[in-house]
C-alpha cells in the first residue's frame, strides 16, 4: 500500500496511524482512560511516536495513575513502534493497542483489558470525526479525534504487583496528532454519572490559522443513546469561559441547545506533551475532578440533562487566559 493511500485512508479512519512518510516534527498519541467499577482506580495509558525537528525519533508509552497522582514515561526505540495500515492495531515492543483490546507488558504495569460496546463519534465523507471539515486542512498544528465516548471494560491490570480488576468499569478513548499541542487549551471528560451511558467531553483551544489564530471548541454530550454536538463548525458559540484555581466554568450554545459545565478541579499530575514533534513540553492533568453538566433545550425551554460526573479528567494548559470570556 502506497504512502499516499495510507494517508488518504487515515483521513476517514482517524483511529489509524497518520504519520506515514513523516520523518521529523511530528507526534501521534492515543489516549486510553480506564476507571474501575468502584472508581477506586483510574488509569490513563498514552502510547505514541514523537519526531523532533532534526529527525530524532522515539516511541513512548506514558502512564498516569490518576488516583495516586503518579506518572511514568517509558521510552522505546522507533523500530519498536509498529502500526497497521488499514486499522488501529499498534505494537510498541511487547505492548499492544487496538479499538477493542490493550495488552501491557511494562516494568510496573502488566495485564490485558477488553472494550465492549463502544460509543463512536459519528463520521461522514465530508465530516470525518469530531473535527468535521477541519480534518481536511493540511497545515494545522494539532488534530483531534474521539474514538469512543464510552465503553465497558473487562480484564485486570497488575500495577506494582497489585492485581486490580477493571471488569464492570468504564473506558474512554481519543487521540491527537500533528506537531504541537495548542498554545492554550482547556480539556475535560467524564463518563461516570448517576446512570450508565452518559458521557461528556469538551475542549476549547487556540487554533493557529495562516498568519493569525482563532478560538476553536468541540464538545459532545452522550445521553440516552443520543450525541449532542457543540462544535465550531455547527454554529456553536462559547458564551462563557472562566478559570480559577478551584473551578472552571464553560457555557456553549447553538441553535438548539445550551450546554453549561461547572468543573471542580483537584490535584494534578505532570505529563509530557508534544512541542515541535518531541515530548519536551509539560502539561498537568487531574483525574479526580467533578463535572456538573446542564443541557438545556432552547425550543421546549426544558432541561434535558442535569447531572454530575466523577473521576473526571481535566487539563488547563498554556496561556489559558487567552481563552477566557466573562
Amino acid at each position: 500500500m502506497s504512502i499516499i493511500f495510507k494517508k488518504l485512508h487515515a483521513i476517514w479512519h482517524h483511529e489509524c496511524y497518520h504519520g506515514w512518510g513523516k520523518t521529523n516534527r511530528f507526534f501521534e498519541g492515543w489516549y486510553y482512560k480506564f476507571v474501575s467499577e468502584d472508581q477506586g482506580h483510574a488509569i490513563a495509558i498514552i502510547p505514541g511516536i514523537a519526531m523532533d525537528e532534526n529527525g530524532n525519533k522515539q516511541a513512548f508509552i506514558q502512564v498516569l495513575d490518576g488516583k495516586n497522582d503518579k506518572a511514568w514515561y517509558h521510552r522505546f526505540h522507533e523500530a519498536e513502534f509498529s502500526p497497521a495500515t488499514k486499522k488501529h492495531s499498534l505494537y510498541i515492543d511487547n505492548n499492544f493497542f487496538s479499538l477493542d483490546k490493550i495488552t501491557l507488558n511494562l516494568p510496573s504495569l502488566k495485564g490485558e483489558l477488553y472494550f465492549n460496546q463502544p460509543s463512536i463519534w459519528p463520521s461522514s465523507f465530508f465530516s470525518p470525526g469530531i473535527m468535521g471539515p477541519f480534518s481536511f486542512i493540511p497545515f494545522l498544528e494539532c488534530y483531534h479525534s474521539i474514538l469512543s465516548m464510552d465503553h465497558d471494560l473487562t480484564g485486570e491490570l497488575v500495577i506494582n504487583n497489585q492485581s486490580i480488576s477493571f471488569t464492570g468499569g468504564k473506558g474512554y478513548m481519543e487521540k491527537d496528532w500533528g506537531h504541537s499541542f495548542p498554545e492554550a487549551y482547556i480539556w475535560m471528560q467524564s463518563n461516570h454519572f448517576s446512570q450508565p451511558g452518559i458521557s461528556v467531553k469538551a475542549s476549547i483551544a487556540i487554533i493557529p490559522w495562516l498568519s493569525s489564530s482563532f478560538i476553536g471548541h468541540i464538545a459532545g454530550i452522550l445521553f440516552q443513546g443520543k450525541l449532542y454536538q457543540f462544535t465550531t463548525y455547527n454554529g456553536t458559540r462559547v458564551k462563557k469561559c472562566s478559570v480559577s484555581n478551584s473551578k472552571v466554568e464553560i457555557v456553549m450554545e447553538n441553535r438548539k441547545n445550551r450546554l453549561s459545565l461547572w468543573v471542580k478541579r483537584n490535584k494534578v499530575t505532570e505529563l509530557a506533551a508534544p512541542i515541535s514533534g518531541f515530548m519536551d513540553a509539560r502539561i498537568e492533568e487531574s483525574m479526580k475532578a467533578e463535572i456538573r453538566v446542564e443541557l438545556f433545550d432552547k425550543k421546549t425551554k426544558t432541561i434535558t440533562l442535569s447531572d454530575t460526573g466523577f473521576s473526571a479528567g481535566i487539563e488547563v494548559a498554556g496561556k489559558y487566559k487567552m481563552l477566557l470570556k466573562p
